[in-house]
């Protein structure tokens, strides 16, 4: 009796583990549909951002023209501008110097005035006060424009003003490398020099100049 009793609780056992293999199956089939069903929407998604070849193409040629439109478009106003430029220099250079010009030609008149006067009948003193007027006549025109001379002496030599023509003995050592004599002056406009002035530069050559002869 026991033993039969053991028998029958044997297969009772293995009759509850059968119905899950089924189960198991199915949900491992629902899981494998899912994915492939993400995986299509995943390319239909990657295709759908993908351009055609024509279209890139297109696109990028309508790209490029638009650049090189807008390149020939700035380059053009570039060269006007360029030429605009000199132009409206050139026209500055031109007032400049007819405005110089107007304020000489009075000046300009007396000096031919001085030109035409017969010397047998004027002095030199005449002549003399005549050019005097003259020049301060156009020296008050220059200053007016800002033009001064460069003729100071016994200032220090200054390459960017003077041009050094000779050398003379300095008679001090504080006298080395200055100005002795102003041999033809120069002219600056403003801060521009216009033309340099022609100099001779004392040198200290560590003695001065020889004493008179006293002994005669």
């Amino acid at each position: 009796m026991d033993t039969d009793r053991h028998d029958e609780s044997q297969p009772a056992g293995e009759g509850h583990a059968g119905p899950s293999a089924p189960l198991d199956n199915a949900a491992a089939g629902t899981a494998d549909a899912a994915g492939a069903a993400g995986a299509a929407e995943a390319a239909g998604a990657a295709g759908a951002l993908v351009e055609p070849a024509e279209q890139a193409v297109a696109r990028l040629e309508a790209e490029l023209a638009d650049l090189k439109d807008r390149y020939l478009r700035l380059a053009a106003d570039y060269d006007n501008f360029k030429k605009r430029a000199a132009r409206e220099r050139a026209e500055t250079w031109a007032r400049a110097q007819a405005e110089l010009v107007a304020r000489l030609v009075d000046a300009l008149d007396d000096l031919a005035r001085f030109a035409q006067i017969d010397p047998a009948t004027t002095d030199a003193k005449t002549v003399h006060d005549g050019a005097v007027m003259v020049e301060r006549k156009v020296w008050k025109e220059l200053e007016a424009l800002g033009v001064t001379r460069v003729d100071q002496a016994g200032v220090p030599f200054d390459p960017a003003l003077h041009e050094a023509v000779t050398t003379a003995p300095a008679e001090r050592p504080e006298q080395d490398q200055t100005v002795g004599a102003v041999l033809q002056p120069g002219y600056r406009l403003g801060d521009a020099l216009i033309r340099p002035a022609r100099v001779a530069v004392r040198q200290w050559r560590g003695e001065g100049p020889a004493a008179p002869d006293t002994t005669g």
